[in-house]
């Protein structure tokens, strides 16, 4: 006669048990959702190299348990930190684009500066998603996996054929020539006024939208 195994209902149990009104998955993401908050914190004010496990549960007043509940070690708090900023400004960017009407120049102007408000309205942000990829392996790595990204974005208003290989080619540079822009202006090296970085990256993304003008079939 078949035996039921009843190993898995603690756990389900424990799932649906309630503390202080909260259940074992929203203190778990409460959890997470903090030791993200830390990893912000330490790596947009101090550098990645203040990131360990130590000082983020030391910061988050957490065990190292509950750290590696919801992290693998360390380098996945870092990415997952810099993934969520990322996806911060490309929404800021798709939807300045996408809810400007008007001219190139309009929407050009919509996109810095939305691109720009997250940078620079949380400067922690601008120094994760920027500054910090440019010495830490990890994040440069995701930084380059992410940059097709938003190359695609402004490929997207340069041409809307995703075919047009000037285009790509031309927002694959814009890319370029604009996060070193962005770099050197918020490491402080480009002594310019946010009013003159947004209007010299619209003039460039204006000059490159005649580009693609001029060559398409």
């Amino acid at each position: 006669m078949p035996v039921n195994d009843h190993r898995a209902e603690p756990t389900e149990r424990s799932n649906r048990m309630t503390w202080g009104g909260t259940n074992l998955e929203q203190r778990r993401s409460a959890r997470r959702s903090k030791l993200l908050e830390v990893g912000l914190e330490l790596l947009g004010t101090q550098g990645s190299a203040a990131v360990t496990v130590r000082s983020v549960c030391r910061h988050a007043k957490l065990t190292d348990r509950y750290f590696y509940e919801s992290f693998s070690d360390r380098d996945a708090l870092l990415l997952a930190v810099y993934d969520q900023v990322a996806e911060e400004a490309r929404t800021a960017l798709g939807a300045a684009m996408a809810n400007t009407e008007g001219t190139r120049e309009a929407v050009a102007t919509a996109a810095v500066e939305a691109f720009l408000a997250v940078l620079t309205d949380d400067p922690r942000k601008g120094r994760v998603l920027l500054l910090e990829p440019v010495t830490d392996a990890t994040l440069g790595g995701r930084g380059a996996e992410l940059m097709p990204v938003f190359a695609d974005l402004i490929r997207s208003e340069l041409d809307g054929e995703a075919a047009d290989l000037g285009a790509r080619m031309t927002a694959t540079a814009l890319i370029g020539a604009l996060t070193n822009l962005f770099i050197r202006w918020l490491d402080g090296s480009l002594p310019a006024t946010h009013e003159q970085l947004v209007d010299y990256c619209v003039k460039l993304l204006l000059t490159a939208a005649s580009l693609v003008d001029d060559h398409a079939v």
